[in-house]
């Protein structure tokens, strides 16, 4: 796999049971790429440490007065550079790639399972927690397995350098062959520390960027109730201890960097000292001594990757048991789908609470708790519930669909709804059926107001499509945010859409609007939507009342107003108590009355518009 092949076509299935199984499936996947690796590092590091035998040959040439020796000791130095040169540059090239596709495949395998579980990732995991995988994780994860191929290369090296100096002069030899394998063992004591140091710098770090990543998503709402500098202060404090617990994690390793240049260098004394009495009692020569010396110097090289390995694997252990967690995550419904790929039709059934949506038409669907409508939504949309209970479309169940071809038969838009950056020709780049263009959406979405304010804070955008909008459309209001992404919904014409509170920012009057906008473009196709508004209720086919989980209840809006105070309760925002029936002449008769001439009224305005 080379960098311009990629996206991967299949990143494949990981191994997702532990941190480190998932770094060892990644390293299987490019045995390709670290073969090469190896082979091109073995040249690189073999061609470095074979320039000491060619000086220690040069310089007892020179002490022999050899010309002959003196020139092949010139030829075996301009050939070692030459691949040392090669080498070098093909194990970049080969390293970078390692580096980059590891990373691409691990970015590859949590946008599939983003895809996957939808909303209910950020559900299952902290949403700081899904952003440090997705950024900083995946490149220390690339980091270790392209280290792997580097280390290995660089530890045949040392190990074919030491027997060759074991031939070469077995006396000296025999120094390097005891005193290399202490050089790399000796921080081995260190290493438990200064992984427990950095683990929990990057803990620190992800508590730091979840609070930052709630801080930015709430601005809006902080500069309301004039939060800004609270919540700039937790940072401020999580910051620092960040810092705190970076310098302690730097601390340990400076340690071991010490350690990894001290050793070498004792060893190196040691092995001049004993040279130079062999040397005096004409044991060995002058050109054997600068062999061995040289050699024990640059062997300092290829000793630095045992250092390197132990910090990639500290610091990628942990972000690979971060991304294996996110990526053993599954989908409670059957993703392959076991029926045949097929969008069916017909009425929209939830087994659990009872709701019926019939074919063709706009159901509205109150519920006096939010976190049980919003499972509710789940449910609609495909996922199944924690007892395992799916909605059915036309009798077959979501979950026994594709995954694709159930997300093309309903469409679910969330309570809150996220706008991309980009601009608004991108944003309703959507697929779609064709059905229902761009204008209509965004005409029964109310929008005209909103395009004219993006047109007016785009600087050189006369046309509203080619305006930009910032990250989450934070330049919008809530309203506007809102208008756009249930435009974005209705051009998509999905055989099902459901709606979860899609005007609850929106004023009263243009809500009227919207209700009426929807029910004409959605003509003929099912819609569900779950409100409390007066508004939306009124226009809707059918209302579906649940309580405690069940429906409770089912009819028009008005005829539920006189019929079912539990329902009065909800809509009109009283107690139950206050919600007497409408028959007993009492305080309930009175709210429904003021209702129903509230909505005689917009309905007034509306003729006059």
């Amino acid at each position: 796999m080379q960098i311009q092949d990629l996206p991967f076509p299949d990143p494949g299935v990981p191994d997702a049971r532990s941190g480190p199984r998932f770094l060892w499936w990644l390293f299987r996947n490019q045995t390709g790429g670290q073969l090469k690796s190896l082979a091109w590092g073995l040249l690189h590091f073999a061609a470095v440490s074979a320039l000491p035998f060619c000086v220690g040959i040069a310089v007892q040439a020179v002490v022999d007065r050899s010309g002959t020796r003196l020139a092949l000791a010139g030829g075996l130095m301009a050939l070692c550079c030459a691949a040392n040169a090669v080498g070098d540059t093909f194990l970049h090239r080969a390293a970078i790639t390692n580096w980059i596709t590891a990373a691409a495949r691990v970015q590859q395998l949590l946008a599939r399972k983003a895809a996957l579980l939808g909303s209910a990732l950020t559900r299952r995991v902290a949403a700081g927690e899904v952003v440090a995988v997705s950024t900083g994780d995946v490149e220390k994860i690339g980091w270790f397995v392209e280290a792997v191929s580097r280390f290995t290369a660089a530890a045949l090296t040392i190990v074919l350098v030491c027997v060759s100096l074991l031939v070469y002069q077995p006396a000296l030899g025999v120094v390097v062959i005891v005193g290399l394998p202490v050089l790399a063992l000796a921080v081995l004591p260190l290493l438990p520390r200064a992984t427990r140091r950095a683990d929990v710098q990057r803990e620190k770090a992800g508590r730091a960027t979840e609070l930052a990543s709630d801080t930015v998503a709430g601005l809006r709402v902080l500069r309301g109730i004039g939060g800004e500098e609270l919540f700039l202060d937790r940072y401020r404090r999580a910051s620092q201890e960040v810092r705190h617990a970076a310098v302690r994690s730097a601390r340990m390793w400076s340690l071991i960097a010490a350690i990894q240049v001290l050793l070498p260098g004792l060893l190196l004394i040691a092995v001049v000292w004993h040279g130079v009495h062999l040397a005096r009692e004409g044991r060995i020569g002058v050109g054997e001594l600068v062999t061995v010396y040289s050699s024990v110097m640059l062997l300092t090289y290829p000793l630095r990757h045992f250092e390197e390995i132990a910090m990639a694997y500290s610091f990628s252990r942990p972000s690979a048991k971060r991304a294996a967690r996110v990526l053993s995550l599954e989908r409670a419904t059957d993703t392959g789908g076991s029926r045949a790929a097929e969008v069916p039709s017909g009425d929209l059934y939830d087994p659990a609470t009872g709701l019926l949506a019939p074919a063709g038409r706009l159901t509205a669907v109150v519920c006096g708790d939010p976190d049980a409508a919003g499972r509710l939504a789940e449910r609609l949309g495909g996922h199944a519930s924690e007892e395992g209970t799916s909605a059915l479309l036309g009798g077959v169940p979501l979950d026994e669909l594709p995954l694709d071809c159930a997300r093309t038969a309903v469409l679910v838009q969330d309570k809150d709804p996220v706008l991309l950056s980009g601009t608004l020709r991108e944003l309703l780049d959507v697929p779609a059926s064709g059905g229902v263009s761009t204008a209509d959406a965004l005409a029964a979405a109310q929008c005209e107001d909103v395009l004219a304010a993006l047109v007016q804070g785009s600087l050189g955008a006369e046309d509203p499509m080619d305006a930009r909008i910032t990250e989450r459309g934070r330049s919008l209001s809530g309203g506007q945010r809102q208008r756009l992404a249930l435009a974005r919904s209705l051009l998509t014409d999905p055989e099902v859409l459901v709606l979860d509170e899609p005007t609850s920012a929106v004023d009263s009057h243009t809500e009227a609007r919207i209700a009426q906008g929807v029910r004409e473009l959605r003509a003929g196709r099912t819609t569900v939507v779950f409100t409390s508004s007066p508004l939306l209720l009124d226009r809707a086919d059918r209302v579906v009342f649940l309580h405690e989980g069940e429906v409770a209840a089912v009819g028009g809006h008005r005829e539920l107003l006189r019929t079912e105070p539990r329902y009065r309760a909800v809509v009109t925002r009283e107690t139950e108590d206050e919600a007497a029936p409408a028959h007993d002449g009492g305080h309930g008769a009175d709210r429904v009355r003021e209702v129903m001439k509230d909505l005689k009224e917009l309905e007034e305005i509306e003729e006059r518009a």
